[in-house]
């Protein structure tokens, strides 16, 4: 059921720039194109695209590159600037192929630091990765994300494939009260990947076993400490399923985030269509939406759109390696309420789009 719209909701307007990175037809490792990146800004104020970069047998690396803006202060294009992040780890690889994917980057002013989220695709499929830079260019890998057990939901969510995770910019607070780093991510209860015949399994008390948002949190004083903690949650809940015709089959979070006066602003995306687990995978579309959380308990949603704010329109956003997608993974905010959002396009370019929010 969609939440009432509160008085102070955010007024939401989007306007489509266009392509802003295509794949380079003389680069190997972009032959199946460039996807769903980050993006940040700098320590010397320049944004910073991270893609993710598709090679040959699907082989995924993160790179870098500048955005360029023109005149107007809109982005056009990108120099590309090498790879920062390659499927070395033995639980970023199988035996067929290897992935980092699909990163969120925030910056966390608490620990001085860049940190990344993103997908690594492994032996038993999509698992979070964690790595943390001070310059963006360096990154030191935190390990796969550990979620701690917890007796109430009788399961360990290690066990499950999982990915779509992102960190909140600033320290929210846990549900036992203390400051913590916040991890939105998309946990998968069906095990189809483990074992074809295990279908659905999901935690006890869990009725919604669709690809959902949840939440889990690492306590700031802990991760002060010790760094390497950060890549550690617990306290796991619900916070969001699929609701509407247009996100009927899953659900996950977007980019980083934004803070405005009603409360957090999370772009997500959502999928409708027969799933199927083939790839590409045929009879599916990806759509964006946005959701407000409170601020003082993030599982809270105060509102959330009925209808898409993004979805496949253009023949870039309807042609490609994935046919009919727009996946938002990616936010720039520009001042005076307005934000690029960056979003794979058919999973075989990037495109942005002017978000405005009153």
């Amino acid at each position: 059921m969609i939440t009432p719209e509160p008085e102070n909701a955010p007024r939401i307007s989007l306007e489509r720039i266009g392509v802003v990175m295509r794949a380079d037809p003389d680069n190997p490792q972009e032959k199946l194109g460039v996807l769903n990146p980050a993006v940040t800004r700098g320590p010397d104020g320049h944004t910073y695209l991270f893609p993710r970069i598709v090679a040959e047998g699907n082989y995924s690396r993160i790179a870098r590159a500048r955005v360029l803006f023109d005149g107007q202060g809109r982005p056009y294009g990108v120099e590309r600037l090498g790879v920062v992040l390659e499927p070395t780890g033995g639980w970023e690889r199988d035996t067929q192929t290897a992935g980092v994917e699909d990163p969120r980057i925030t910056r966390l002013d608490e620990l001085g630091v860049w940190a990344m989220t993103y997908t690594a695709y492994g032996p038993l499929g999509p698992r979070i990765g964690l790595a943390t830079s001070t310059d963006l260019t360096a990154w030191r890998r935190r390990g796969p994300v550990l979620f701690e057990y917890e007796d109430r939901y009788e399961t360990d969510f290690n066990l499950y494939p999982n990915k779509d995770a992102v960190l909140f910019p600033e320290p929210v607070t846990a549900p036992d009260g203390r400051p913590a780093f916040a991890l939105l991510h998309r946990p998968s209860f069906d095990l189809w990947a483990i074992r074809s015949s295990a279908g659905a399994v999901p935690p006890r008390g869990v009725a919604e076993t669709r690809q959902s948002v949840w939440v889990s949190y690492a306590p700031v004083e802990e991760v002060a400490g010790s760094p390497a903690r950060l890549a550690r949650f617990g306290q796991h809940r619900f916070v969001a399923g699929p609701e509407q015709p247009w996100e009927n089959v899953k659900i996950g979070a977007g980019p980083v985030p934004l803070r405005t006066d009603a409360g957090w602003l999370l772009i997500y995306h959502g999928v409708a269509g027969r799933l199927s687990y083939e790839w590409p995978q045929p009879g599916i579309r990806y759509a964006a939406g946005a959701m407000l959380l409170a601020h003082d308990d993030v599982t809270d949603v105060r509102w959330r759109t009925a209808a898409p704010l993004l979805e496949p329109a253009t023949s870039e956003e309807r042609n490609g390696i994935v046919p009919e997608v727009v996946f938002p993974t990616a936010i720039d905010p520009r001042g005076d309420g307005a934000a690029d959002l960056y979003f794979g396009m058919a999973d075989d370019k990037i495109g942005v789009a002017r978000l405005t929010v009153a």
